[in-house]
């Protein structure tokens, strides 16, 4: 095992020269570069990193520790094995977005494995008191009348916003995440839109 390691680190050092002093330095998209070549120390620097944010994201989208365990670790699983797709979705946005991306359409899949399980209950859908950090952002770039506005939306009209606005799903993928129908979720968008309308006009 040790000789094994000796060669992982051998071949770090000849791909990645100087990789061994510190990683700190390094950001998120070069750690993606460098896990796509096989760098295990870099992959486990970027799960250090990224894995409390993206534990919290899906934690407020679902309330099932289970569930939320599962989906990390096929988040990371599919960053080390599909690391190399990086480079084409670099020009789009963040290695963050794509490590999100990745991690909402495994819950997805996850809600929907669970609504195949007759005998098993729809996960539950986290409750948050407070507006969730997306909102907070969302509505730090629009304006002190939209961020009201925002703020007066009941709490599953937000969660649709936050689903279908900041993480890029379909209406069909929402339903699937909140555990409504789709005719639902067109409904509490469509309630967005009048509401958010009304405060800029």
């Amino acid at each position: 095992m040790d000789h094994l390691q000796e060669e992982s680190d051998r071949r770090e050092a000849v791909v990645f020269p100087g990789v061994r002093e510190s990683l700190d330095a390094v950001d998120e998209e070069e750690l993606v570069r460098r896990t796509a070549a096989g760098d295990r120390r870099a992959f486990d620097e970027l799960y250090r990193r990224t894995s409390p944010m993206l534990a919290v994201r899906l934690r407020r989208r679902c309330s099932d520790a289970d569930v939320v365990a599962d989906v990390l670790q096929e988040t990371y699983l599919s960053v080390w094995r599909a690391a190399g797709s990086f480079a084409g979705a670099a020009a789009q946005g963040s290695a963050l977005g794509w490590l999100w991306t990745i991690a909402a359409n495994r819950l997805v899949d996850a809600f929907r494995r669970r609504a195949r399980q007759e005998q098993v209950p729809p996960v539950p859908v986290a409750e948050t008191v407070a507006p969730a950090a997306e909102d907070e952002v969302m509505a730090g770039r629009v304006g002190q009348d939209l961020e009201q506005a925002l703020l007066r939306l009941p709490l599953e009209v937000r969660q649709v916003l936050r689903a279908m606005v900041l993480d890029g799903l379909s209406a069909r993928d929402t339903a699937v995440l909140l555990n409504v129908p789709e005719g639902t979720v067109k409904s509490r968008a469509r309630r967005a839109r009048i509401a958010l309308r009304e405060a800029l006009s």
